[in-house]
């Protein structure tokens, strides 16, 4: 099983991600170490569907997301490897890094070390042979400092093809921010470094559309989006149907789960369940939690009993640690 190790120096510690599992031979692919990935999803709704597998964007988000830590690309013609945004970026606190590497599990996560001020345990996890995925045992704390180096330097990434020094890549983790939406007491208590900023009055999945449970994680934010419950298989003929256009939209589930401004349903906030899935709220408080909230907050649900499945979104944190760290490739 692997875990990140540590060795002090003052308060400078480097951490290498190891864990175990079977490598397959290696492979001659391009080299890619990126942060959360950001989904520019299209038009959709809340409602029952779990993700399709495949899912095409046809409006982008109306502000540039933040997630995206660092982003780095090797060029099959050069090896040249460009960087992006720079270091000044925030992510929330749950953001891991993925990484598809060109080399054997075990070479590539050698070559891979994750370096956090201060020391935050962590592993690494394969998702298939060429993506695997670092994240630490707990929320990454708020203001903690994460550098990635790669050791790519005389590394054969294709037939004649060779990897040169590279500068590491930083990034800082924002503000500890977490909320936890009650579906039972239709309640959003939103927290910050350990402090109850606000409690919200909300509404949630209604009988037959209940909000799924587990944490889930904002993965794009839009001040408006239009939301069409065809999208998500409530045609027009349904007594269901809903074609509206919201405000203050931050997504959770590719399967369409939103938090976002429901004045319409303003006698039930607090009180009842009454939507297609999403968790409402009113224009106010959308307003407010939009702007004290970063692409990587989680957003943790209890108090119902569907399940959130693996995949339907950032799912990671729903993984216990012991578990994740089975997925590595080092003994």
């Amino acid at each position: 099983m692997g875990v990140v190790e540590g060795s002090a120096s003052g308060d400078r510690v480097v951490g290498r991600g190891r864990a175990t599992g079977a490598a397959p031979t290696g492979r001659a692919v391009l080299l890619q170490l990126i942060a959360v990935i950001v989904l520019a999803l299209g038009i959709a709704g809340c409602g029952p569907q779990e993700p399709a597998a495949q899912q095409r964007s046809d409006a982008a988000p109306t502000q540039q997301p933040a997630a995206p830590a660092a982003v780095i690309t090797t060029n099959p013609a050069d090896a040249a490897t460009g960087v992006r945004p720079d270091t000044t970026v925030q992510v929330g606190v749950q953001d891991g890094l993925l990484s598809q590497v060109s080399l054997t599990r075990p070479d590539g996560e050698r070559r891979l070390v994750v370096e956090s001020i201060p020391l935050v345990q962590g592993a690494w996890h394969w998702d298939s042979d060429t993506q695997a995925t670092y994240r630490p045992r707990d929320y990454w704390p708020g203001g903690t400092r994460v550098t990635v180096h790669r050791d790519l330097n005389a590394v054969e990434l294709a037939e004649g093809l060779w990897g040169v020094a590279e500068e590491p890549v930083t990034f800082t983790i924002g503000a500890a921010t977490r909320s936890v939406v009650d579906l039972a007491a239709h309640t959003m208590t939103v927290h910050r470094n350990g402090q109850v900023l606000r409690t919200i009055p909300i509404t949630a999945g209604k009988q037959g559309m209940q909000t799924r449970i587990g944490t889930k994680v904002i993965m794009s934010r839009e001040t408006q989006r239009t939301m069409n419950s065809a999208t998500v298989g409530i045609p027009k003929d349904d007594p269901d149907y809903y074609l509206l256009n919201v405000r203050y939209a931050m997504r959770l589930t590719n399967s369409g789960e939103f938090l976002h401004a429901a004045p319409w349903s303003a006698h039930a906030h607090g009180k009842a369940n009454v939507s297609h899935g999403c968790t409402g709220m009113s224009t106010d408080n959308a307003r407010w939690l939009m702007g004290e909230s970063k692409i990587g907050d989680p957003v943790e649900f209890v108090g119902g009993t569907r399940p959130l499945h693996e995949g339907n979104g950032w799912t990671l944190w729903n993984v216990p640690f012991e578990e994740w760290k089975q997925g590595s490739a080092l003994d």
